[in-house]
């Protein structure tokens, strides 16, 4: 199987990890953000050990890559806390589609970090599917009047670095397990003196629910920064939007949420936006160019 089919496997099911994520932190209800995202690292970092332990693939010796793992740890900590900390502040639905910028940064990280060509037909398309994804969320006008909108986009923003970070640093040598591990070991260390100063105490279910978070967590971190390994950031960002997909269904079979017209177009249109890439790239390089 072609590199770029495995990309977009790894993030499709990155994605639907992710939306998992998002279900189950909404079911362990009213908590910090902080200590959310303790738990969503914990988890990862228990799983991202075991599987070095198991593979030995442990740092690749290249010194220059530890500015790298740390300035991917570093983006991927503001971005799971700036994305909590919307959640709790903002519309779901807002804070959500802010989060959702991150693909469309990739790609402008990529063209910067990566040195990346993007063709104009890639970014009407990207463009494309971003507009579908405004269809199905439906921002209000106040979404960037309010110090969480702001803290939301960055949020989207330094995910997008964090992913771009990651291809390099499979670019570099490094495993995908031991920038996970490094990642989560990061935002642990973080958090950790926070959750100490502002614990709230957790019942059965939350703590069940939250660890199912981390679980679901991990396997959209091990998929995301798999799929980034595999392809670059042009041919495969469009399909995180499935995202969406999965959480609308998710939605409606678990807290009873059924989608109006505007949101069913939109799902048509983020569809038709991964078709007309995955044809695009396939005609491209059939073509030779």
């Amino acid at each position: 199987m072609k590199k770029k089919y495995l990309g977009i496997t790894y993030i499709v099911i990155s994605a639907f990890c992710f939306a998992l994520m998002n279900m189950f932190v909404r079911l362990s209800g009213d908590l910090p953000s902080v200590q959310k995202s303790f738990f969503r690292n914990l988890v990862a970092l228990v799983f991202a050990f075991a599987i070095l332990k198991k593979d030995g693939a442990w740092f690749s010796g290249k010194r220059e890559n530890i500015k790298y793992l740390l300035v991917r740890s570093a983006a991927g900590t503001i971005g799971i806390l700036c994305n909590f900390y919307a959640v709790d502040r903002m519309v779901l639905s807002d804070a959500s589609m802010l989060n959702k910028m991150s693909p469309f940064f990739v790609i402008i990280f990529s063209f910067f970090i990566l040195k990346e060509k993007i063709k104009p037909p890639q970014i009407l398309i990207v463009a494309g599917a971003f507009l579908g994804s405004l269809l199905i969320i439906k921002p209000t006008p106040s979404i960037f009047q309010t110090p969480a909108a702001l803290i939301g986009l960055l949020g989207g923003l330094t995910a997008g670095l964090a992913y771009t970070y990651a291809r390099l640093l499979g670019e570099r040598g490094e495993k995908g397990p031991f920038i996970v591990f490094i990642f989560s070991s990061f935002s642990c260390i973080v958090t950790l003196p926070f959750l100490l100063f502002e614990y709230h105490p957790m019942n059965l279910m939350q703590i069940v629910f939250l660890l199912l978070a981390g679980l679901c967590a991990a396997g959209g971190q091990f998929g995301i920064t798999a799929a980034y390994f595999h392809a670059p950031a042009r041919e495969i960002s469009v399909y995180d939007y499935s995202q969406i997909i999965f959480s609308a269904i998710l939605g409606f079979f678990v807290f009873g949420q059924i989608p109006d017209v505007l949101s069913w177009i939109g799902y048509g249109v983020i569809c038709a936006m991964a078709v007309l890439m995955f044809l695009y790239n396939n005609r491209k390089q059939e073509g030779g160019s």
